[in-house]
């Protein structure tokens, strides 16, 4: 059997206000289809509403990492492309980790 491995570009960092940071999120829907996005999530902690965890999925490391690379050097380093945007995000590429195999006897 062969496993498809996901990749996720997963992101945190504090926001200052979610309907203006989440207006700015929205405004990139296309790019990030057109980047290569295939799935995204977003979550808040719950007893800190300024605070953005987001996953992105896509099909290979170097999709996630371009798209990452786009990001940092024209997002967040803009104030009018990231108005919400508090610190420096916290990023991280992950992998699925295969199923473990066992025998099966």
């Amino acid at each position: 059997m062969h496993h498809r491995s996901m990749v996720t570009l997963h992101i945190e960092h504090p926001i200052s206000d979610y309907a203006t940071w989440r207006t700015a999120f929205d405004r990139l829907a296309v790019t990030r289809h057109e980047a290569g996005v295939i799935d995204q999530r977003v979550a808040r902690p719950i007893h800190d509403t300024c605070y953005i965890v987001v996953d992105l999925d896509f099909d290979s490391v170097e999709l996630a990492t371009s798209f990452l690379r786009f990001l940092e050097t024209k997002v967040w380093t803009s104030p009018t492309s990231a108005p919400a945007l508090v610190g420096r995000p916290r990023t991280t590429i992950l992998e699925s980790a295969p199923p473990m195999v066992t025998d099966a006897r």
